[in-house]
């Protein structure tokens, strides 16, 4: 985003106000962004913002829906990257409307164009939610595919991490984090936390899993177990 737009200036402005807690004065910062906005490129940027400091989940999700739909009429480069955050606010609104199979529906499109982000901690971030978004709303036990349709009819697919993989790693991680193993966390924890299910996801996983275990630095009993979890046919 251009840091010389007045929206943009605002909205930079309204988050300092979120970080030294004046959620009223961030609210009236990103409402100045609204009223300013002179296209719909800023106009969704600000609606963002806006969505953040609403007390009803109603409204919450209308600003949501105001910011895709200022995303979509841009349609050009400058917005690509915002489509996977879209997604993961909408669903988390619908979630917390009670509207699940909805909420689903947008953290799988949000999955589906999670590559359109670089890769960093706002990648790892987005990552994350997905994940956990996809968890929480899925209507069929993890470990399968899951094969729904969306509200435009077409037919999406998303695979949970195999549950006895999933339980192993949980179980070295668990471990790790008792004793404070901060090296094992790093490495594993963004590739772990944010499966999404692709091919992508799986080399990660696997990558970070064989760089701990490379390292040779746990117990031999935890690095028998890791050793077993990397040859494990679902991550391969």
């Amino acid at each position: 985003m251009d840091p010389e737009l007045p929206v943009v200036q605002l909205c930079v402005e309204g988050m300092r106000a979120e970080a030294d807690g004046q959620a009223g004065r961030a609210l009236g910062l990103f409402q100045q962004a609204w009223e300013i906005a002179a296209d719909d490129y800023e106009a969704c940027i600000a609606a963002h913002y806006l969505a953040r400091h609403q007390n009803a989940p109603e409204e919450t999700l209308r600003w949501n829906q105001e910011c895709l739909e200022r995303a979509d009429r841009v349609g050009d480069e400058r917005v690509h990257g915002f489509y996977p955050s879209l997604y993961v606010n909408l669903g988390q609104a619908c979630r917390r409307l009670g509207r699940t199979a909805l909420a689903h529906t947008y953290f799988a499109r949000a999955a589906e164009r999670v590559g359109e982000v670089p890769e960093g901690q706002y990648g790892d971030w987005n990552r994350f939610a997905i994940a956990e978004g996809l968890r929480e709303t899925a209507p069929e036990p993890a470990g399968k595919v899951l094969e729904e349709e969306d509200e435009a009819g077409g037919d999406m697919a998303r695979r949970h991490l195999d549950a006895a993989v999933d339980g192993r790693v949980r179980e070295l991680v668990a471990r790790w984090c008792a004793r404070s193993d901060l090296t094992a966390l790093a490495l594993t924890l963004p590739a772990y936390l944010g499966y999404l299910g692709t091919e992508g996801d799986r080399v990660r996983l696997r990558s970070a899993l064989h760089m701990v275990h490379a390292a040779r630095r746990l117990p031999e009993d935890e690095q028998t177990e890791l050793g077993a979890v990397i040859g494990a046919a679902a991550l391969w």
